[in-house]
C-alpha cells in the first residue's frame, strides 16, 4: 500500500491561561531522570461521522488541557534538570492523507507497520542527540480522504510515562467532547520533583556496559489476539497441576506464554538467557503517599525477570515461568507498598546495576531482553474526543523488543502489539503454542 502523508501546516498550541510565575520552572524527578531517552508515539485512527471535529476543536480543548498539564507546552532546560514553563506551546501538526480509513484499516490490521507513517512528523528522527531540544509533546491530526483522521500523539519519555501519557489523551478526549473549562481540568499532581528528588547519576548508576535493552535492528510490529475461548484453554493449562498457590491473571498466564516462545525463538541453537523488564507503576502503591496516586511524569520501576538456562526443562514449564513472573513482581511491590522515597530510589538503582548494568546481564550478549507492558484494564480503546472510539491503537518507540497487551473493545479478550526483530517474529508465528492459542 503507496501510503503519502502531506504536510499541510505546523503551529504551537499553548495552554488557554498563562501559567503562573511559581510554576515557571518544574522540576524533574530522579524517575524523569532514568527514562529511556526517546520519544514515545501513540496513533488513535477513528472513523468518519457526522461529529467529526473540526482542528478548531481540537486546538481549543489541547489549549484548555495544557492550562493543567502545563510542563508540556514547556521546553526542558539546558542541564536536563527541569522544564521551563512559559507557555512556548505544544507542536501542532495538520496533514492529509492519499487513502481512505477503511482500506487502510483492511490492510493495517495485518501490517501494523503501515501506521508508522502517521507518526508525528520528525519524531522517528528523535533519540538522545536531540530530544532535550525537542518540544516534550507534539500533535499530528491526519485527515483521510473519506474523512476519517488518525490522531498522534508523541512525548518525551524523561517529561512522562505512558500512564501519565495515555491519561492525558484519555482525558483530553472527554474535555474535547463535553466542552470542560479550563478550570474545572484537574486530574493530575506535579509533585514527583519533590518527593524523588534528581540525583547526580554518575555516582549510583553504573554505566551500560553496552546498548543494553536498545537494539540497532529494525523492528517489526505484529498483531496477535487472545479471545475468550484461547484464554478459558489456557486457563486450563494452567490448572492442569497443583503447582500453583495462586490464580493466574489473564495478563500473567499470556505473559509466560509469549515469554517461553520468545525464550524458545531464540535458541542458536542452544537455549539462551533471557531478561524480561516488567513496568510497575507505583501510582497508587505506596501506602504513606496516597498523593502520587495520579502524579504527572515518570514513577515507574522497571522490574527486571531473569530465566536463567541452567535447566532445559524450565522452559517447557508455563508452571515455572508465571511462579517466577509472580514472585519478581510482588517481591518488588510489597518493598515498596512500605518504603520511603530515598529506599525506593535506592531499589531502582540496585536493579539497574544488577540487571541492565552490570557484566554478568546486562554486558552479556548472549542475554536475550524484552520488555512486557500491560495496558489491561486502562480505558485507552474508550478514548471519544466526540467521534466514537477508535478503529486501531498504535504505539510503541520501536528502541527496544516489547509486547504491548491491551483489552479489546468488548473487554473479553486482549490484544498484543508485539515488536520485535524479523528473526524472533518469524521463529514466534511458526511456534507450537502461538498458533494453538493466539490468532494473527
Amino acid at each position: 500500500m503507496n501510503i503519502h502523508v502531506k504536510i499541510l501546516s505546523k503551529s504551537l498550541i499553548k495552554p488557554s491561561t498563562p501559567t503562573p510565575d511559581h510554576l515557571r520552572i518544574y522540576k524533574l524527578s530522579f524517575f524523569d531522570q532514568v527514562a529511556d531517552l526517546a520519544h514515545l508515539p501513540l496513533v488513535l485512527f477513528y472513523p468518519h461521522c457526522n461529529n467529526n471535529p473540526k482542528h478548531e476543536v481540537l486546538e481549543e480543548s489541547l489549549s484548555r488541557i495544557l492550562s493543567h498539564v502545563y510542563p508540556l507546552a514547556g521546553r526542558f532546560t539546558e542541564d536536563e534538570s527541569s522544564i521551563l514553563c512559559l507557555d512556548q506551546g505544544v507542536t501542532y501538526i495538520k496533514a492529509t492523507v492519499n487513502c481512505k480509513l477503511d482500506d487502510f484499516l483492511q490492510q493495517a490490521n495485518n501490517d501494523l507497520d503501515l501506521a508508522l507513517p502517521f507518526w508525528p512528523h520528525g519524531i522517528m528522527d528523535v533519540d538522545d542527540t536531540n530530544l532535550f531540544v525537542t518540544p516534550p509533546m507534539v500533535v499530528q491530526v491526519t485527515i483521510f480522504e473519506c474523512g476519517g483522521l488518525a490522531l498522534a500523539i508523541s512525548s518525551a519519555h524523561p517529561a512522562m510515562d505512558g500512564f501519565a501519557a495515555f491519561t492525558l489523551v484519555y482525558e483530553w478526549a472527554k474535555v474535547c467532547k463535553f466542552f470542560i473549562p479550563s478550570k474545572e481540568i484537574n486530574f493530575m499532581s506535579f509533585n514527583l520533583g519533590t518527593l524523588f528528588p534528581t540525583k547526580d547519576l554518575t555516582a549510583i548508576l553504573e554505566p551500560p556496559v553496552c546498548e543494553g535493552k536498545r537494539t540497532q535492528s529494525k523492528l517489526i510490529a505484529k498483531k496477535f489476539i487472545f479471545d475468550e475461548v484461547s484464554i478459558s484453554r489456557l486457563r486450563e493449562e494452567f490448572d492442569s497441576s497443583n503447582v500453583l498457590s495462586f490464580k493466574p491473571s489473564r495478563v500473567e498466564m499470556i505473559t509466560s506464554l509469549l515469554w517461553r516462545s520468545l525464550i524458545r525463538a531464540a535458541r542458536s541453537p542452544y537455549l539462551k538467557r533471557s531478561v524480561m523488564s516488567f513496568p510497575l507503576n507505583l501510582r497508587g502503591k505506596v501506602v504513606d503517599y496516597p498523593e502520587i496516586a495520579s502524579s504527572f511524569g515518570n514513577l515507574i520501576i522497571e522490574i527486571p525477570i531473569k530465566f536463567e538456562h541452567d535447566d532445559e526443562t524450565k522452559v517447557e514449564s508455563l508452571h515455572h515461568i508465571v511462579k517466577l513472573i509472580r514472585e519478581s513482581v510482588q517481591e518488588t511491590t510489597s518493598y515498596c507498598a512500605k518504603a520511603t522515597p530515598d529506599e525506593i530510589v535506592s531499589l531502582v538503582v540496585n536493579l539497574y546495576n544488577d540487571g541492565y548494568a552490570g557484566f554478568e546481564w546486562g554486558g552479556d550478549k548472549e542475554v536475550v531482553n524484552f520488555t512486557c507492558s500491560s495496558l489491561c484494564r486502562f480505558p485507552i480503546q474508550k478514548t471519544d474526543f466526540g467521534w466514537g472510539k477508535p478503529s486501531l491503537m498504535h504505539f510503541g518507540s520501536r528502541h527496544s523488543q516489547v509486547f504491548w497487551l491491551y483489552d479489546t473493545p468488548c473487554e473479553t479478550s486482549i490484544v498484543v502489539q508485539m515488536d520485535l526483530e524479523e528473526m524472533y517474529l518469524d521463529n514466534l508465528v511458526r511456534d507450537q503454542d502461538i498458533m494453538a492459542f493466539a490468532k494473527f
